[in-house]
């Protein structure tokens, strides 16, 4: 079970969580006790697995991983985490920052990686940094989410007008090509924009290109 070291205290309901994986636990409750110091709510683990049963992937979070671990190692648990589609920033403090360790976190998305013993400033300065971005990636995530859930409510017909719209042609040639006429594909239109729960359709090509969403 993660577990909370006593007297934090979560400064608002929606501020990320910064969760600290790592084997030595010494290391990692001196870690939650520095970021506690400060207001930041952190949790600790032993062990990668735990983490993974025990993570609510809808939380806004930042993870702070050892890089070699007993069991699935950090680097395996930060491919674990993109494969879940986890938009946690994660960084690495760990004593063993060799640099083919190093370049295989970085390339794998990982925002920095400090070795033990941390500099405490440093690592303040580098977790609030990452709470702020954590904040952003979760909400975009969220709102990703919530047009592609919009989006799969379309009809194969009503996409294949989306399509069209997002190649910017208009009501009369895309009749043309599926052998529709124009009213027909203006209703196709206002349905895919109420589906939507768009503005306008271009508000809605806006968004789908803003997110990289495919139709």
């Amino acid at each position: 079970m993660p577990s909370t070291l006593s007297g934090s205290v979560r400064m608002l309901e929606s501020a990320p969580v910064v969760h600290i994986v790592d084997d030595d636990e010494g290391w990692r409750n001196s870690l939650a006790f520095l970021l506690q110091s400060v207001g930041i709510v952190a949790l600790t683990y032993p062990l990668a697995t735990t983490f993974l049963e025990e993570l609510d992937s809808d939380e806004p979070a930042v993870v702070i991983l050892e890089a070699r671990m007993r069991g699935l190692s950090g680097l395996q648990l930060q491919e674990r985490l993109a494969l879940r589609d986890y938009p946690a920033p994660v960084l690495f403090c760990s004593a063993h920052g060799d640099i083919a360790t190093t370049v295989r976190a970085m390339r794998a998305g990982a925002v920095g990686f400090l070795e033990k013993p941390y500099d405490p400033q440093v690592m303040l300065e580098t977790v609030q940094e990452q709470i702020v971005e954590a904040e952003t990636a979760f909400r975009e995530r969220a709102g990703r989410r919530s047009i592609e859930a919009r989006i799969d409510s379309l009809t194969p017909r009503e996409l294949d007008v989306l399509r069209l719209v997002m190649e910017g042609l208009p009501s009369r040639q895309i009749a043309s090509l599926l052998g529709a006429s124009v009213k027909t594909i203006d209703v196709h239109r206002a349905r895919i924009r109420a589906k939507a729960d768009a503005e306008s359709l271009g508000c809605l090509v806006r968004d789908l290109f803003q997110h990289r969403i495919k139709v």
